[in-house]
């Protein structure tokens, strides 16, 4: 939500200027003290919900809009202060400061547009230098001195304006305390489930329901029907579990009501548990569904006990069924368990969750996991929603209905409403084509949203904590595969992260995002070798509840197609703005770049769309600029106007090859930025690089950095520091080692001259003890000694990634630089890193090692290993080794093996991969797969099979 996000972040705001080693202004102790205590306890008050009764949705937003104007007043008064201060400082320092006065006086200047700092100028010149005489050279001093009368006076006004701010937020406090005092005004909304206010179990027996259609999983059917009719004696949970709308329940139904099930089980009872559960209504449930003489009236007015009793005795020596749909939490399990009784009767009980960590409590694996609909069962639901027989469904509509069900992305519940719809309407190509194009609005307004309804229970269920986070993937566009390295970076700059005890808002982001994943509302496209996960999706409908929850929020204000004009209430509110690409939208443009004017307050700027971005002059607050995309090739910013963004945390962006390659030293100005990414560009970069001690990630295509300085001033440490990459003619001396202590992935390259790996200290890597990913790159002209590289080229044991290319090493050598590495689990061989014709591999190296790619490494012929010699690798990867005779045959036996990828190698190779496989599958091993690439597939077509794949280019 926007108001626990405000308070977070101006939690990190007060916080940061408290802890950096050279703040660019001073806030008042006392002011902080308050400052602290109003968020604490508003913090407090938003984490533990609303416990009281009596008000309305739109009371509480009201209250919530409150708690947010406040803190981002007291937000946009320290920043904006910050700006001016560094902004007004920097100048002075340039010798610019009686040009930079009078700009500011005559509003010549976009650097600040703070009228107060105008007027204190205006007094300072008609003070110190006298009527008309502002320009004289001899006033220049008088003019510097007058600088420390307006930090005074800018002190005063800035301890004014918090102090304004407190107040309003005391006015809050005392609100939330009377509320609570009086328990009246406030209802528990937040995490409620409107259509439930009871708090009850909500359903009978489906048995009284028409079956719905289920279509594509045919497979988890038949599993249910097997662990429900199962020989196993003893009481078992059968959980089912996935995103809502992914046909749970359906499911469920449907085995329940299946003959078989019917007459295996003496009684069945269903229960619908929803986000807020009553104990007694469930007992209740029950026992109407197995015994037809009771009747509601009279068991409500027995108490829990007594039912308990009457449930517990009602199943004791009967085989049962009891379906718990929709469960939220542990907690209603271990309140009703002890009323079933385990009777050695071969009983069960079926449970429907979103939530996967809840299935994981309850029998300590995933469950049944239900997946979305490939196109094919997606078209099939369709159809069957729309059509009784597979006839009657015109042969020209079959095309443009299975578009409908492709983009319908395999939500079940997506493609029933739309089946739905359609069904009630006349059978035309025309409206059907209409469906087609109009799609997401259609979903969302269909059945009173039915669809977003569904969804949002599970918003709803998220601990406010988990809301910025979930909110914030809005920001991406439709489709997208989210790296999630760059997305724990964006959030972390966002300032909305609760930090978590002993731990990074890194790794604290992480753990959200599992989270999240585990509650099934972002989806898991791919993980890493370490487990983690490494790309994450989200469907389009869970998005469109992310822009609905995000707008209605004020979180953040994401462009759709075709908006012609931003409202004027979002251009004075919104603090996040997301803009991407859409086909046909030139005309649009102008309306979005001009709107994009009008947005001072802006925070985070995240563009996909080439054109669209105005001057940077416009956003002087702005602290994340993420315009790194596919479609902004032509879209370069120049550094000196980046580095003017001095609020900024986050920098993302493609820079114009053609500038000046040196850094502007105005790059000490941006004193919290955390993250640096600059894409096609190679630069210089200042001293001052040495002094920014909130810096995370520096990624360049090429930057050259300087020694730190030596001159006993200004020794700072970047303990901060994960990320470097790219680094151009590293020099990795002492005071080097020293200033990065913590940093985590490291990539170097060297050109032109190389003079030898002790010149550049190449053997202090070493002493970089949380080092865990490094690349070294050689493009000099000449060849690296190997008898220097063997010497000085010492790697420290905690790496986990290497990456090595023409380091001319021989093979032999592996054994002492990178076998013995105990942590080792990606090793990436580029061009050259290795020669020689022969590699023979000895036990007990690359214990961990999961994934190996050997790349031109053009010399290799013959490769000698065992599988005991790799245990863990997972994954080989070989490309262009034209002479590789062939692939060790003792590889397909590595136990963990999962895929080997073939590019561009020698025939011989890949008949040997093809062997390979063919002796796995003999031995029953269907996991592996191989996957060819060849400039002709012709000579290799013979030897596809589905688990042998062909292609002229690379598959990821």
């Amino acid at each position: 939500m926007a108001a626990y996000a405000a308070l977070l972040s101006l939690r990190h705001i007060i916080e940061q200027i408290q802890h950096h080693p050279r703040p660019p202004i001073s806030l008042d102790q006392n002011q902080v003290q308050s400052l602290t205590d109003n968020l604490n306890f508003l913090q407090k008050f938003l984490e533990h919900g609303y416990p009281c009764v009596g008000s309305s949705r739109e009371a509480i937003d009201v209250f919530e809009s409150r708690i947010a104007d406040a803190a981002h007043a007291a937000e946009d008064i320290i920043e904006t202060w910050v700006v001016d201060q560094i902004l007004a400082e920097s100048t002075a320092q340039a010798s610019k400061t009686e040009t930079w006065v009078c700009d500011q006086i005559l509003g010549g200047s976009r650097k600040t547009k703070n009228t107060r700092m105008q007027d204190h100028l205006c007094r300072i010149l008609s003070t110190f230098c006298g009527a008309g005489s502002s320009r004289s050279p001899s006033t220049r001093q008088n003019v510097v001195a007058g600088l420390d009368v307006v930090e005074k006076i800018s002190s005063v006004d800035l301890y004014r304006d918090l102090d304004k701010v407190i107040q309003d937020m005391g006015l809050i406090k005392k609100d939330v305390m009377e509320i609570k005092e009086s328990n009246i005004g406030i209802e528990d909304h937040l995490h409620m489930n409107p259509s439930s206010l009871a708090g009850a179990a909500s359903s009978r027996s489906p048995l009284t329901t028409k079956q719905e259609t289920m279509v594509g999983f045919d497979e988890l059917l038949i599993e249910v029907m097997d662990k429900l009719t199962g020989q196993q004696s003893n009481l078992r949970i059968i959980p089912i579990v996935g995103m809502g709308g992914i046909g749970k329940t359906t499911l469920a139904r449907n085995s329940y009501a299946k003959p078989l099930i019917v007459h295996h089980f003496d009684v069945r009872a269903w229960v619908t548990i929803s986000q807020h559960y009553n104990v007694q209504d469930i007992l209740i449930e029950i026992l109407l569904c197995v015994s037809k003489y009771e009747s509601r009236e009279i068991l409500s007015g027995k108490s829990e006990g007594e039912l308990s009793e009457r449930v517990h005795k009602s199943l004791w020596g009967r085989r049962y069924l009891i379906v718990m749909d929709d469960i939220w939490s542990i907690e209603v399990w271990d309140r009703v368990q002890i009323f079933f009784p385990d009777n050695g009767q071969g009983s069960r009980v079926m449970i429907t969750t979103r939530l996967s960590n809840v299935v994981f409590q309850l029998i300590g694996s995933h469950g049944l996991v239900m997946d979305f609909l490939n196109e094919y069962k997606s078209w099939e639901l369709l159809r069957k929603s729309i059509f009784e027989k597979k006839e009657d469904c015109p042969f020209e509509l079959e095309e443009i209905g299975k578009k409908i069900a492709k983009n319908c992305k395999g939500l079940p519940l997506s493609i029933v409403v739309i089946g739905g719809l359609l069904a009630k309407s006349k059978p035309t190509r025309e409206y059907w084509e209409y469906i087609s194009e109009n799609l997401n609005s259609i979903v969302h307004l269909e059945e009173n949203e039915r669809c977003l309804k569904v969804l949002h229970l599970s918003y709803n269920h998220l601990p406010v904590h988990l809301k910025p986070c979930f909110l914030y993937m809005g920001v991406f566009p439709e489709d997208k595969n989210i790296r999630v390295s760059w997305l724990v970076k964006v959030w972390v700059c966002e300032g909305f992260l609760k930090s978590i005890s002993g731990k990074s808002l890194e790794a604290a982001a992480r753990e959200y995002l599992e989270d999240l994943c585990d509650r099934n509302l972002i989806l898991v496209h791919q993980r890493g070798l370490n487990g983690g996960i490494k790309f994450c999706k989200i469907h389009d409908l869970v998005r469109e509840l992310c822009l609905r929850e995000a707008e209605k929020e004020k979180f953040i204000y994401v462009r759709r197609p075709h908006d012609l004009n931003i409202p004027q209430g979002i251009i004075n509110t919104r603090r996040r703005i997301s803009i991407h690409q859409s086909a046909s939208e030139k005309e649009y443009l102008p309306q979005a770049r001009h709107a994009l004017e009008c947005m001072p307050l802006a925070r985070s700027l995240i563009v996909g769309r080439q054109g669209v971005l105005p001057s940077l002059n416009y956003f002087r607050l702005l602290r994340v600029l993420n315009a790194v995309d596919k479609y902004l090739n032509d879209h370069v910013f120049s550094l000196e106007a980046v580095f003017q963004l001095v609020n900024s945390r986050f920098i993302a962006i493609t820079s114009d090859r053609d500038q000046n390659a040196d850094f502007p030293s105005s790059i000490n100005l941006l004193w919290n930025l955390q993250t640096l990414i600059v894409k096609e560009r190679d630069a210089f970069a200042p001293s001052e690089i040495w002094k920014m001690t909130q810096l995370r990630h520096v990624q360049f295509n090429q930057l050259e950095m300087p020694d730190p300085p030596l001159d006993g001033k200004d020794e700072y440490v970047l303990g901060n520091l994960r990320t470097l990459s790219r680094i151009r003619n590293f020099k990795c001396g002492e005071e080097v080692v020293k200033r990065i202590p913590n940093i985590n992935k490291l990539q170097i390259s060297y050109h032109e001259q190389f003079d030898g790996c002790s010149s550049y200290c190449l053997d202090n890597l070493v002493r970089l003890h949380k080092l865990e990913s490094f690349g070294c790159f050689f493009f000099t002209w000449n060849r690296p000694n190997r008898d220097d590289v063997l010497r000085n080229f010492i790697l420290p044991n905690s790496l986990k990634k290497l990456t090595l290319h023409r380091t001319n090493l021989y093979w032999e050598d592996m054994k002492t630089k990178i076998g013995l590495l105990p942590n080792l689990q990606v090793l990436k061989l580029k061009a050259n890193s290795f020669v020689g014709t022969e590699w023979e591999t000895v036990e007990g190296q690359f214990c961990n090692l999961k994934f190996l790619q050997i790349c031109d490494c053009s010399d290799l012929e013959r490769w000698t290993t065992e599988s005991a010699h790799f245990p863990r690798l997972e994954q080989l990867d070989l490309r262009h080794l034209d002479r590789l005779e062939e692939i060790p045959s003792d590889i397909g036996e590595i136990p963990t093996l999962q895929s080997i990828r073939v590019q561009y190698c020698s025939k011989t190779a890949v008949i040997s991969a093809r062997r390979i496989l063919d002796e796995q599958e003999e031995f029953d091993n269907v996991g592996l797969r191989v996957r060819v690439v060849a400039r002709n597939i012709k000579h290799f077509e013979s030897l596809a099979s589905p688990n042998f794949q062909v292609g002229v280019i690379w598959m990821n």
